[in-house]
């Protein structure tokens, strides 16, 4: 079995310089893995609520799978800084072995929950499993009843065109949610016409509100940066030779069925 030095040919004696971050969020395991997806990692991993990259250099892999990690790259530790309850860290991304980012996976079962760990010490157990072809891209689409994805992930799937989620979301016609997390507020929306659900959620991605009224007075308000807020899933799904009469029915339907069990609806 490769061990990880057979492929990254970092000096033994250089060892002690480096912190092996095993980026996972406890919530949401995946998010480092869309953040690596959307090209944010960097700033993601740069957010830390202690100071836990007191070494010269940091060797990130990323949660992928059980026991298994993505390579995230190797970055070099500049400057940190302390903002309010957490500090930010200034790191720059090494050129070494920069191809081999999100495409090394590597086996390691980590000790309990920690996250940072001396590499010098677990080194050895750091195993190759697989060299991608082509750099990890997002999960294909698993289907409707599994769409929960936030507005900065939605815009990414978007701007990327990300093959099976186009395919899907233009394939059917049907009714969806939008929730704004800040506080609680949910919207009911209809996507029908052409390319359906791909076209109606292109637009929320290219102008964060997607012409419902109460969410254009709130990024008219706060900026484009509140639509981050805004996390996307999928009520009900008809084949596209429905009429569009019959899926703005079934938006009245959970409209009124969402009002009258008061979660916070708010009219389009």
């Amino acid at each position: 079995m490769l061990k990880l030095l057979d492929v990254m040919s970092i000096q033994k004696e250089d060892l002690p310089k480096y912190k092996l971050h095993l980026a996972i969020n406890p919530k949401n395991k995946k998010e480092p893995l869309d953040e690596l997806f959307k090209g944010n990692f960097k700033s993601w991993q740069e957010w830390q609520s202690k100071k836990n990259f007191e070494r010269d250099y940091i060797l990130s892999l990323i949660y992928y799978g059980r026991n298994e990690w993505i390579f995230g790259g190797i970055y070099k530790r500049k400057d940190v800084k302390r903002v309010e309850k957490h500090f930010e860290y200034d790191t720059e991304l090494l050129d070494f072995r920069k191809d081999l980012i999100g495409r090394l996976i590597i086996r390691f079962c980590r000790p309990g929950r920690q996250s940072y760990l001396k590499l010098e010490k677990w080194v050895g157990k750091l195993e190759v499993v697989e060299i991608l072809r082509k750099p990890y891209t997002m999960k294909e689409f698993l289907g409707y009843e599994n769409v929960l994805i936030d507005f900065d992930l939605l815009k990414t799937i978007i701007d990327k065109e990300e093959p099976s989620w186009k395919t899907a979301l233009s394939s059917v016609k049907g009714v969806y949610i939008i929730t704004d997390k800040s506080n609680g507020k949910i919207y009911v929306g209809s996507a029908y016409g052409e390319a359906s659900f791909w076209s109606r959620w292109f637009l929320y991605a290219k102008n964060g509100h997607g012409g419902n009224k109460e969410l254009k007075k709130r990024i008219s308000e706060k900026g484009l940066e509140y639509a981050s807020n805004f996390q996307f899933s999928v009520l009900e799904v008809r084949p596209n030779i429905t009429e569009d009469g019959v899926i703005t029915t079934r938006e009245a339907y959970w409209k009124s069925i969402l009002k009258s069990r008061e979660f916070g609806y708010n009219e389009n």
